[in-house]
């Protein structure tokens, strides 16, 4: 049985939620910061590695060679799913359209909304990095880490019955049988927010033992000195 003790985490519309392993044991976590969500669960024994969905390390020119590694092992049926990390001169930037025309500056590519809405939580997890010095904190992509687990791109979107079933089904056969009974994190955190954090806690599972990959094979580095690759 493993022994190691994983925090595989999601951003919710309620703030962050997180799926812990403990050998069999499977706790979920809800907390409205960052900080505070892997504080609730370190409460419950150390941790040893805590995968997070959100871009950690944003480039100064260019596009990351993780996000476009990343598009590629999705697959073309959920490519829309990996928004490329904009610049890190974004990252304070509160209007879409600012934001957009200064990622178009250094990347040749404007900023969909969608990458702009998660901008607040990239923020948050910059600083809390950089605050707490937080060790074996690692990036994933739940879509990323469920194409390696079924060994192939999925092909149906989570927010369907059968992406749902389908999803539950792999993580069961991984052995992670996710509880119906997760506390407030099963209340409050939408059905898709809890598949991608177990599928996080999978993949920090594989970083504890020595199996996991990383997109690039080689890690970035850019300005900011945080390194930067998807782990599966």
């Amino acid at each position: 049985m493993d022994t190691a003790r994983v925090l595989g985490v999601d951003g919710c519309k309620a703030g962050w939620i997180g799926i812990a392993l403990d050998g069999n044991t499977i706790r979920g976590y809800l907390e409205p910061t960052i900080g505070e969500l892997v504080t609730e669960a370190e409460s419950d024994g150390p941790l040893d590695v805590v995968a997070v969905d959100i871009p950690i390390g944003m480039p100064d020119e260019g596009l990351r060679t993780a996000d476009v590694e990343a598009r590629k092992a999705v697959g073309n049926k959920l490519i829309s799913s990996v928004f490329m990390t904009p610049v890190r001169s974004t990252l304070n930037e509160t209007r879409h359209e600012f934001a957009s025309a200064i990622n178009r500056r250094h990347t040749g590519q404007g900023m969909s909304i969608q990458a702009f809405g998660i901008l607040p939580k990239v923020r948050e997890v910059d600083t809390w990095l950089r605050r707490t010095g937080h060790r074996s904190v690692v990036e994933v992509h739940p879509e990323v880490s469920f194409a390696m687990l079924a060994g192939r791109p999925l092909t149906v979107r989570k927010s369907t019955w059968a992406g749902v079933h389908e999803r539950c089904r792999l993580l069961r056969e991984a052995g992670i049988e996710i509880p119906a009974n997760l506390g407030v994190a099963g209340t409050r955190a939408a059905v898709d927010d809890v598949l991608d954090a177990a599928v996080a806690a999978w993949t920090a599972r594989r970083v504890s033992q020595g199996k996991a990959e990383t997109l690039p094979q080689n890690p970035q580095e850019f300005s900011d000195g945080l390194t930067c690759a998807i782990w599966r």
